[in-house]
């Protein structure tokens, strides 16, 4: 691992986890894919590997099935999973064809994570498809998971793959630009710029970010998700989606969330 203190180290990056929520590549947003795909692909290009997290396999399948919106039984919520990770790959696939990139999917549960054995095959493939210069696109298997063995949001597991594959820093992309002290369209919202590993965040009101009915995270697990992957050394940045070049160059923006500090040392 190397150490990425601020957001000018992102670039020196060796590995990085990026994670997208379901609002923000699917319905009226589905466009930014090819934002999203573009910025990977530069990072892609200057040597970094990159992990990308994905939601968005249910609301992907809403108007192929001709759903209302998006489903609340379980066997619907898995079926629409089934079809929608179909059209979610073949949407990055087709933008990544532009640079030559090949993805490839993996999908966990909570109870893959939980298992040793699991876990460490997870961890090998995910590195040899990274030695291959493929794109892995992470995303929870909805279509066995239930409400019982899920991870809750793509937010926590996207810090667990973090963790998981030893990145130096986790981008965690919404539909907002930054962590606020309130809902930023409630009156009296002030930006939060910069988060230390011991803040107790007891000013922040959270709320929900993404598009209703769509997506599940909001600014809460994107929270809890920074503490998680904190704890373990790696630092995190909430950033809007249609900012994700810039954050991946180092530019400073969105809310960045400090790591807690290594006891081990680096590795070069």
């Amino acid at each position: 691992m190397r150490e990425v203190r601020e957001h000018a180290d992102i670039p020196a990056a060796r590995r990085i986890v990026v994670k997208v929520g379901s609002s923000s590549v699917t319905g009226a947003n589905v466009a930014q894919v090819d934002t999203l795909i573009d910025a990977i692909a530069e990072t892609h290009g200057r040597g970094t590997e990159v992990v990308l997290v994905s939601s968005g396999a249910i609301a992907s399948a809403i108007h192929a099935l001709q759903l209302d919106s998006r489903p609340a039984d379980l066997a619907t919520q898995q079926a629409a999973a089934a079809v929608g990770q179909n059209v979610l790959m073949w949407r990055y696939q087709t933008s990544l064809d532009r640079y030559g990139i090949v993805a490839g999917q993996i999908l966990l549960t909570a109870g893959d994570m939980d298992d040793a054995t699991h876990r460490s095959n997870a961890r090998r493939a995910m590195d040899r498809l990274l030695g291959l210069r493929v794109l892995p696109i992470v995303n929870e298997n909805d279509t066995v998971a239930t409400q019982e063995i899920r991870f809750g949001d793509n937010d926590r597991l996207a810090a667990l793959v973090s963790v998981l594959v030893e990145a130096d820093v986790l981008v965690l992309l919404s539909d907002i630009d930054a962590l606020y002290t309130r809902p930023p369209k409630e009156p009296g919202a002030v930006r939060v710029d910069h988060v230390a590993h011991d803040d107790d965040l007891r000013a922040i009101a959270f709320g929900d970010i993404g598009e209703a009915g769509v997506g599940t995270g909001g600014a809460a697990t994107k929270t809890a998700a920074a503490r998680l992957a904190s704890e373990h050394g790696i630092p995190t940045l909430l950033a809007s989606t249609g900012s994700v070049a810039a954050a991946l160059r180092g530019e400073r923006l969105g809310t960045w969330f400090e790591a807690r500090p290594r006891t081990s040392p680096l590795a070069s």
